[in-house]
């Protein structure tokens, strides 16, 4: 969220408050589906390194297939409190931010890991924890614009300066 993005919240007439609420949710639930992304794609890159560390023999795409439950169960349950969705589908995704994605290691060469020597490898894992982390923090800043956003809701229906019927208009 860009700087001033709240500028002047108190003085904004309730309809903007609730279409900002809505822009910043659909913005977190895009970046949240992104983040979701890079993390199983970490997670495949790992279980690789993982295996060349144990020495595993070299299975192809339908081995990959087969062992994705395993290999992407470990993280259903991401650290941290979370929040539930307010929506199910990413909507519209940044564009620059999928490029950074894609950039990073393109879906389509997932079923290729094993031409990467582990330095290259190492070098994806680590570009991905880097992205991780640079949409984790995007996701901080949408949840404190969120929050200050649904904190201006409250105030203004505890003042008496919202009603539910406002809500039907």
């Amino acid at each position: 969220m860009a700087p001033g993005y709240l500028e002047g919240l108190a003085d904004w007439p309730i309809d903007r408050v609730r279409a900002q609420r809505d822009e910043a949710t659909e913005a977190e639930t895009g970046l949240s589906y992104l983040r979701r992304i890079v993390q199983g794609r970490l997670d495949i890159v790992l279980a690789e390194l993982g295996d060349r560390q144990l020495g595993s023999d070299p299975g192809g795409l339908d081995d990959l297939v087969t062992r994705l439950p395993e290999i992407l169960g470990d993280r259903v349950h991401a650290p941290g409190l979370g929040r539930l969705p307010a929506l199910i589908g990413p909507g519209e995704l940044a564009p620059e931010l999928t490029q950074r994605v894609e950039t990073v290691l393109p879906a389509g060469r997932l079923d290729s890991l094993r031409e990467y020597d582990d330095v290259q490898l190492d070098a994806v894992s680590g570009a991905l924890k880097d992205l991780e982390q640079s949409l984790s923090s995007q996701r901080r800043a949408v949840f404190n614009v969120l929050d200050r956003l649904q904190d201006e809701l409250v105030r203004r229906y505890r003042t008496g300066e919202a009603t539910v019927d406002s809500l039907l208009r």
